[in-house]
C-alpha cells in the first residue's frame, strides 16, 4: 500500500510539473524596518496582529505595524527556558551549535504559527523542538516524542546540516501540529496533542520526497533539490511554501499529497526584485481566505533596486479561492 501511495504521488507530481501554474497576483510589497537581526524566517496572523520571527534572535518575536507602505517591527521579548535534550545525532548538534555561535541565533527559529487562543509556536531547527509562547509571553517547550526525529530520519529526512525542520503549523484548536522538513529529503510530519504531551498517531511521517526539479524559466530552469521553506494550515488543508520552485501548494491532511499549486515566480523574479543567487529566499508563509503573506529572508543583502530590509509580500487568493479545483 505504501508503495502504491508513493507511485500515485509521483504521478501527481509529474502531472503538476507539466501543467502551467496560475500566477498569484501581488497586492502589496512591504519592507520591514526595525528587525535588528533581519533574517525574517516566519510569519503568523494571531488575532488582529501579524507577527514575525528572525532565525538570528532567540529572545523576541516582532509585532508588525502594517498601516503604511514600510512596516515597523516592534519587538516582544521573551525568555526561552533551556531547550530539551536534542534527539539529533552528536555531529549535527555540534555543527549547528558552532553555526549559532558564529552567526547568532543558537535556537535557529525557522517557522511560526498560532492557535485560536493566542499561543504562538516557534520551531527550532537547531534542536528539532517547538517552543510555545502564550499570549502573556510565557515560553514553554512542547513535550514532543523522540519518535518524530527517529521516524523522520528513518524516512531519509533530517540527515543534513541546515536541512532540518523549516516550518510549523497548528490547527486553530491547537490539537494537531505539523512540521516540515526542509530538503534532501523534504517531508511533512504530524502529531496529535494528548493532554500536556504530543503523540504520533499511526506514525509521524505523512510524506517524504527526494530528487530534484527544475526551477522557474526566469532562472534558466536549473534543477535543484525539492524543498519546503514554510508551512501553513487553512480550512483543513496544508499549504507548503516551495522556495526553489517559487510556488505555494495545497496538500491533503491525510497523506500530504499535493492537490494544486500556484506560482509567484512572475512577481518575485521581476528585474527590480532580483537578489544575488541564494539570497532573498522566500522563507515565511501565512494563508487566509483573502490571500497569502510571504516573507523573504535577505540575510542583509540588497536586491537589484537597493532595498536592504526584509520584505513581506501580500498575494491575493487565486481565482475561485484556495479551495478551487483546476
Amino acid at each position: 500500500m505504501r508503495g502504491l501511495c508513493a507511485a500515485l504521488a509521483l504521478l501527481a507530481t509529474t502531472a503538476l510539473a507539466e501543467t502551467p501554474l496560475e500566477e498569484l497576483r501581488l497586492l502589496g510589497e512591504h519592507p520591514v524596518a526595525g528587525m535588528a537581526g533581519g533574517n525574517l524566517s516566519g510569519l503568523a496572523q494571531c488575532g488582529d496582529s501579524l507577527w514575525a520571527v528572525s532565525d538570528r534572535e532567540d529572545d523576541r518575536l516582532y509585532r508588525l505595524t502594517t498601516g503604511a507602505a514600510v512596516w515597523q517591527a516592534e519587538a516582544e521579548p521573551f525568555v526561552a527556558p533551556p531547550a530539551p535534550e536534542s534527539p539529533l545525532p552528536w555531529g549535527l548538534r555540534m555543527r549547528t551549535w558552532v553555526a549559532g555561535q558564529v552567526r547568532g541565533g543558537g535556537l535557529d527559529f525557522e517557522g511560526l504559527s498560532c492557535d485560536a487562543q493566542g499561543n504562538r509556536y516557534l520551531v527550532s531547527e537547531a534542536h528539532a523542538a517547538v517552543l510555545r509562547l502564550s499570549a502573556m509571553g510565557e515560553a514553554q517547550w512542547l513535550a514532543l516524542p523522540e519518535a518524530v526525529v527517529r521516524q523522520a530520519r528513518a524516512s531519509g529526512m533530517l540527515l543534513r546540516f541546515n536541512a532540518l525542520f523549516e516550518g510549523v503549523a497548528l490547527d486553530p484548536d491547537g490539537e494537531r501540529l505539523w512540521l516540515a522538513a526542509e530538503r534532501q529529503r523534504r517531508g511533512l510530519l504530524v502529531l496529535h496533542r494528548q493532554g500536556a504531551s504530543w503523540r504520533c498517531t499511526g506514525g509521524c511521517v505523512l510524506i517524504s520526497e527526494g530528487g530534484r526539479e527544475a526551477g522557474p524559466a526566469q532562472l534558466g530552469g536549473e534543477e535543484r533539490p525539492r524543498d519546503f521553506s514554510g508551512l501553513a494550515f487553512h480550512q483543513e488543508k496544508l499549504f507548503t511554501l516551495e522556495r526553489q520552485a517559487h510556488r505555494i501548494c495545497r496538500r491533503q491532511l491525510s497523506d500530504g499529497a499535493v492537490e494544486r499549486c500556484w506560482s509567484f515566480a512572475a512577481e518575485a523574479l521581476a528585474d527590480a526584485r532580483r537578489y544575488a543567487p541564494d539570497y532573498g529566499q522566500a522563507e515565511a508563509l501565512w494563508v487566509d481566505a483573502d490571500g497569502a503573506w510571504v516573507g523573504l529572508d535577505n540575510e542583509g543583502r540588497a536586491r537589484a533596486d537597493g532595498e536592504l530590509r526584509p520584505i513581506v509580500w501580500r498575494f491575493a487568493a487565486p481565482q475561485g479561492g484556495w479551495g478551487a479545483r483546476r
